[in-house]
């Protein structure tokens, strides 16, 4: 086991997303993983019924025990419900964990379409944690919201990208799963330029957590002394298996297969 990854984000009763799918993701790439939890979720395949938010220095106080005792290599936040969660997170970032890469996954809205982002928050987003992240890692609607244009199009994404990238944020991973078209492209926007990922798309209503498992990924490469790139590459090869390997379990947007395995030699 290599690589401490604090994760900050909500809990999926259902298993599929959140911080379930965030710890056997770090856990099936090798890393360790450790947690602040913002925020009860009850949801299934089908969609969330209830949210409870965890009070604000209660996440502070979890992020803190970590942080002060086993430490991190990497951190990785999700689900922040409202600004002073959002909040919250920062000020312990400012506090303990200098120096530390974040990968910021911009979580707004469920599978099934619950808000899980307060809209008088997403300011609070863009102000106060995007300075602190290495790389965001926001879908199309995500990025939408966050560069203020819509995307209909990959020439669209590259316009959307750079626009992030103006918010300050150094690397950009801008998922393109929510465009229709057999193809499914990801762009990795930095300062040096974008480069663009594609796969073939996978016909399976089983992709509930993709988003966070894909962040998680990213971020226990970072733990792991990966470049970003790379850390990239192994994310993306990890999800599209874990995908293909879905249980099928549920009758709406099923989980994934995060036990899969793959040759680390064949990803590069």
């Amino acid at each position: 086991m290599r690589g401490r990854v604090l994760i900050c984000a909500g809990s999926d009763s259902g298993g599929g997303a959140g911080i379930q799918a965030d710890i056997k993701t770090c856990t099936a790439l090798g890393a360790y993983a450790a947690t602040a939890i913002t925020a009860l979720t009850a949801q299934d395949t089908h969609g969330v019924q209830g949210v409870i938010g965890v009070p604000p220095d209660f996440i502070r106080l979890q992020m803190r025990m970590v942080l002060r005792d086993i430490g991190a290599d990497a951190i990785k936040t999700g689900m922040l419900a409202d600004a002073a969660t959002i909040e919250a997170v920062c000020d312990e970032l400012d506090t303990d964990a200098r120096g530390i890469p974040v990968v910021v996954d911009p979580v707004m809205v469920a599978k099934g379409g619950h808000p899980l982002l307060a809209a008088e928050a997403v300011a609070t987003l863009t102000a106060r944690l995007l300075p602190h992240a290495a790389v965001l890692t926001p879908n199309i609607p995500e990025a939408e919201v966050l560069a203020g244009m819509a995307i209909p199009d990959r020439a669209a994404m590259a316009v959307a990208a750079g626009r992030l990238l103006a918010l300050g944020v150094p690397a950009v991973l801008l998922k393109g799963g929510h465009m229709a078209g057999p193809v499914v492209v990801d762009l990795l926007a930095t300062r040096e330029g974008i480069e663009s990922f594609e796969s073939a798309r996978i016909d399976s209503t089983n992709t509930h957590g993709t988003g966070c498992t894909l962040a998680s990924a990213v971020a226990a490469g970072l733990a792991q002394g990966m470049p970003l790139r790379a850390a990239v590459i192994r994310a993306r090869a990890y999800v599209l298996a874990a995908i293909a390997a879905a249980p099928g379990f549920g009758g709406g947007h099923g989980p994934l297969d995060h036990t899969i395995t793959m040759d680390p030699g064949s990803l590069f």
